[in-house]
């Protein structure tokens, strides 16, 4: 079976299993190594699918590090016929989420785009979207909006995170994909599968918002996939509390991640946070200042684009906001 690998520089290709050997002597009492990629990650042991397409339950090596959702890794077989991962091979990005005190933790690795799910119940809260696409873009990974739940017209407005269903048009206008999607009609995410087609995808967004009804439509087989799995492991696989690869009909990865209620940042540099909001970029450098984080400083070119009305009121709003959240 074909693995993905990232070019140099480039989107995710196929090749074989012949493309990945390092032609290194294994240890006593183990295989050479064969390639695979982490389909599954529990601290020190997960799942890998094999070159062959086998899923084999593996352990990790202490001294390798633990490979994440999504890592291209050498695996070796012992003589229990288990694997041992051997080494993690170069990430091409990693996604990652803040805790509350803005440190980072990875959710997978070696993505093409993060597909972020927002819906009309539950509403997101105010600048949820808006500290996703800073971090996807941080991350140097493309981001991908997906409105869900498009059957329900009934939601409460007067909450702060209701207006982002009002802007949809702009963020298309600032340039993001759009598309969406409803579970309820037999043609709900025809939209979303070309986006999603021969990429390595994961699903991110609040709990509720409905991305495991989501993978569903997407996965005729998923029953099929979540069963090896489960008898890789030898128990059952919690698809709401872990972070999983499936394969996608027509190629490409799918991965789903547990649904959290508030997405935190981590703590960004300022260059960071400013290059999350993509129409500040035309303007950065222009500010009196170079170390000008575009709050109080005089003579800012990103308030200025603001109040001539060439950055969006609510957007640079946002912006204070994170910034202000951001400061040490």
């Amino acid at each position: 079976m074909p693995l993905r690998c990232h070019g140099p520089g480039g989107p995710l290709q196929y090749a074989d299993a012949a493309d990945f050997t390092h032609g290194l002597a294994p240890e006593p009492g183990l295989t050479e190594r064969i390639s695979g990629l982490v389909l599954v990650s529990y601290g020190s042991h997960g799942v890998v699918r094999l070159e062959g397409g086998e899923n084999l339950p593996c352990q990790y090596r202490r001294q390798v590090g633990r490979p994440f959702c999504g890592d291209r890794v050498q695996v070796s077989l012992s003589e229990e016929d288990r694997g041992v991962v051997e080494e993690i091979m170069p990430r091409s990005n990693r996604f990652l989420r803040g805790d509350a005190r803005q440190r980072k933790h990875v959710v997978a690795v070696n993505l093409d785009q993060v597909a972020i799910v927002i819906a009309r119940k539950p509403l997101p809260s105010r600048d949820l979207l808006e500290r996703y696409l800073v971090a996807v873009h941080s991350l140097g990974i493309q981001p991908l909006i997906v409105l869900n739940k498009t059957d329900i017209s009934d939601y409460d407005r007067s909450q702060a995170g209701a207006a982002v269903f009002d802007r949809i048009e702009a963020y298309r206008s600032l340039g993001y994909t759009v598309v969406e999607t409803t579970c309820k009609a037999a043609c709900g995410t025809d939209a979303l599968v070309p986006q999603l087609r021969k990429r390595s995808s994961i699903l991110v967004g609040q709990s509720g918002v409905g991305k495991s009804s989501l993978v569903r439509c997407l996965l005729p087989d998923i029953e099929v996939q979540t069963g090896a799995l489960s008898d890789a492991t030898g128990k059952g696989t919690h698809t709401t509390t872990t972070t999983i690869m499936y394969s996608l009909p027509g190629g490409g990865y799918l991965i789903d991640s547990p649904g959290v209620w508030e997405f935190g940042l981590w703590k960004l540099e300022n260059h960071e946070l400013e290059s999350g909001f993509i129409e500040f970029r035309r303007h950065l450098g222009h500010c009196r200042f170079n170390d000008c984080r575009h709050l109080s400083e005089p003579a800012c070119a990103i308030k200025a684009a603001a109040g001539a009305g060439e950055i969006l009121e609510w957007r640079y709003a946002a912006y204070c906001r994170l910034a202000d959240q951001n400061r040490d």
